[in-house]
């Protein structure tokens, strides 16, 4: 799993005001927590930045003075008119010590939908498990190679071995959906099936009055 190396200084005061004053001096607070102590330091902008700015699920090393931490992002907040990060919060892996952590879906193959002309959905990006450090991985790959035009892809379908996925069963994850040039299609195939259906309904009707008459 691929990971990035975020270098720290170690915060004498904690608060809002020392927090503020960080952040008037160009620095980020942040804080670890989940393993024997909480960690308060801060960064500057451009340690962080490979761990914000990015979709990937990263691991993150953390070094402060002589220690280092093994963790991952679990929030972060941003200024709601810069968009420059407030505040980064990390989560500390202790081996054996289970975690809950969003993993990012790649979908792959081309599905038989698609081939047909359908488009594809994605209706989730992520997921929530819950497992042990050991088993974390960049994404969990999810195989849309069967997946046909109005059909859904499930959490049921997923699989994540000695993982329990936080989500329930039947939500959708991703589906083929019909394109407007096939439902318009399908309307003009439909209209002309209709048409042929109406006339064998009514020559069936035809046939049943004469039977009842003959009788």
């Amino acid at each position: 799993m691929k990971s990035i190396t975020i270098k720290g200084q170690l915060r004498s005061e904690t608060g809002k005001k020392s927090s503020r004053r960080l952040r008037s001096e160009g620095q980020v607070p942040a804080v670890i927590y989940g393993g024997n102590e909480t960690i308060h330091f801060y960064a500057t902008p451009l340690e962080i930045r490979g761990i914000v700015y990015t979709s990937e699920f990263l691991l993150a090393n953390i070094e402060i003075g002589d220690k280092s931490y093994k963790c991952i992002l679990k929030d972060l907040q941003m200024h709601k008119l810069t968009d420059k990060v407030t505040h980064l919060d990390f989560l500390e892996l202790v081996e054996d010590k289970r975690l809950i952590a969003n993993i990012p879906l790649k979908f792959v193959g081309t599905s038989e939908g698609v081939r047909a002309g359908g488009r594809f959905v994605a209706k989730m990006n992520t997921i929530k498990v819950r497992t042990v450090p050991a088993k974390l991985v960049e994404h969990i790959e999810v195989d849309i190679t069967e997946l046909l035009i109005g059909k859904n892809l499930r959490i049921s379908d997923i699989v994540f071995e000695d993982a329990e996925i936080m989500h329930s069963p039947r939500i959708p994850v991703c589906a083929v959906v019909t394109t407007r040039v096939l439902k318009q299609e399908a309307n003009e195939g439909g209209g002309d099936a209709g048409e042929e259906g109406a006339e064998g309904e009514g020559a069936e009707a035809a046939e049943g009055a004469e039977a009842k008459a003959d009788s």
